[in-house]
């Protein structure tokens, strides 16, 4: 066991814990006599996975990956990363049915956020290809499906780690006959635009994005590149093959001056991002790694936002509330509260999980340095925004949420507080987002 000074991947709200790394099931059961919670590869950006002055379960030996069946099943060590499983299952054609924008994370923690992807408005998140897994909670093991313990399983996903500690999980994967993907990109002036097309024509594609400009004012306010696609065959593209992506080539070495991404730097890079896209380009092939995970490209990119760190605030709303985008990002191009990068994507229909992030509509995510003295206020109002929307923020991504706010925007709050007091009752599992947000008992 060591003392480790823990953040999120913004650098953020640090606390001190005690680590260990258990090996198995057995391990991970003794250490679920005090409060705990597990722990992947701190992709989560906020406080989700750090629990000041209690226990936090490292589950990097937990490991293993199986065979692959035929119909692609296969079973993994939650401590498994996301690169090395593809790096075993792209070259015997199998891709992830969900990822998320990194290969960084491990399996465990995909389920712990109930990640989501490009591809949510067509296959929802990665619960919905979860075959099986194994939970650790205070009253034992067990294994769960979508037809065994129906309600505790949906209830784990999404739920940062609350309701036990994944050993192992079984997933489908989808078969995939290259390593590339083809792509078409539109560049468009305004986010109405976009917004009109992304309605219009993402149910066509398989996997959709957009960036999104969030410095721009006036007439060209939201201003995007949007870039959407489906894995190509092998007779769609001159070089066929199935290699998995490199790790990263390049690394920020130290952190960077605070104040380097200010208003004046990161216009100046949305300006040569925006222009150096193409206008209208079809069937582009791209590499795995470039459509699906370009900031992999670069270890620890966090550290360009400087020792005060950076929020991630990523928000859904319903179809019918479109509109809030729209005012999000006029809120932040008005304010001059920079965002390096947004995303903006289209979520299809949400799960049984009652913490489940996704629900049908819109979902921004934003990339926030920390610093601006408007930037505590900007939020606030974007959560009473998105609240008075009928929207949501995501916990994988959140590090500052009210408890009243967090409740209001998951009205299934009482049903997962009265899961996870069955499985533990006294109260053992538990982190620094879980006491931020009263998640302790089912009584908030």
């Amino acid at each position: 066991m060591t003392r480790q000074r823990l953040t999120g991947w913004g650098r953020t709200s640090a606390s001190l814990s005690s680590v260990i790394s258990p090996r198995n099931e057995d391990e991970v059961a003794a250490a679920l006599s005090g409060e705990v919670i597990a722990r992947g590869l701190g992709r989560s950006y906020g406080d989700a996975a750090q629990l000041a002055g209690g226990v936090v379960l490292d589950n990097a030996e937990l490991g293993g990956v199986s065979a692959i069946s035929a119909d692609g099943l296969v079973t993994v060590g939650a401590g498994v990363s996301l690169e090395d499983l593809l790096a075993l299952s792209i070259p015997q054609g199998w891709f992830v049915p969900v990822t998320p924008g990194t290969r960084q994370v491990s399996i465990g923690g995909m389920i712990g956020a109930d990640v989501h992807g490009k591809n949510h408005h067509r296959e929802g998140s990665i619960g919905a290809h979860v075959t099986e897994m194994r939970l650790v909670t205070p009253i034992g093991a067990m294994t769960l499906s979508p037809t065994h313990e129906p309600a505790l399983f949906w209830a784990t996903m999404g739920a940062m780690g609350l309701t036990g500690v994944l050993t192992s999980v079984t997933l489908r994967m989808i078969r995939i006959e290259t390593d590339q993907v083809l792509v078409d990109t539109d560049r468009f002036g305004d986010l109405d635009a976009v917004m009109a097309e992304m309605s219009r024509g993402d149910d066509a594609y398989r996997y959709s994005v957009a960036w999104v400009d969030c410095m721009t004012r006036g007439s060209h306010m939201g201003r995007a590149i949007l870039t959407r696609g489906d894995h190509a065959t092998a007779s769609q593209v001159d070089d066929a093959h199935l290699k998995a992506p490199r790790a990263a080539r390049l690394r920020v070495p130290l952190d960077a001056p605070s104040g380097l991404l200010n208003p004046f730097s990161i216009r100046a890079f949305n300006e040569l991002w925006f222009r150096s896209a193409p206008r209208h380009e079809r069937d582009e092939a791209q590499s795995l790694a470039t459509f699906f995970h370009p900031l992999d490209g670069v270890g620890d990119w966090n550290r360009l936002y400087g020792r005060r760190g950076f929020v991630q605030y990523q928000f859904c709303v319903p179809d019918a509330a479109g509109e809030t985008v729209v005012e999000a990002i006029s809120r932040l191009s008005s304010s001059r509260v920079p965002s390096f990068l947004a995303v903006l994507k289209r979520f299809g229909a949400a799960n049984p999980a009652p913490l489940s992030f996704p629900q049908p509509g819109w979902t921004l995510a934003l990339d926030l340095p920390v610093g601006p003295e408007k930037l505590p206020g900007i939020l606030d109002g974007l959560d009473e925004l998105v609240l008075g929307a009928g929207g949501r923020v995501y916990l994988a991504k959140d590090a500052r949420l009210a408890p009243a706010t967090f409740a209001a925007m998951y009205p299934r709050l009482g049903e997962f507080l009265a899961l996870k007091a069955r499985v533990d009752p006294e109260g053992h599992l538990t982190s620094d987002l879980a006491r931020r947000l009263h998640l302790g008992s089912p009584h908030g």
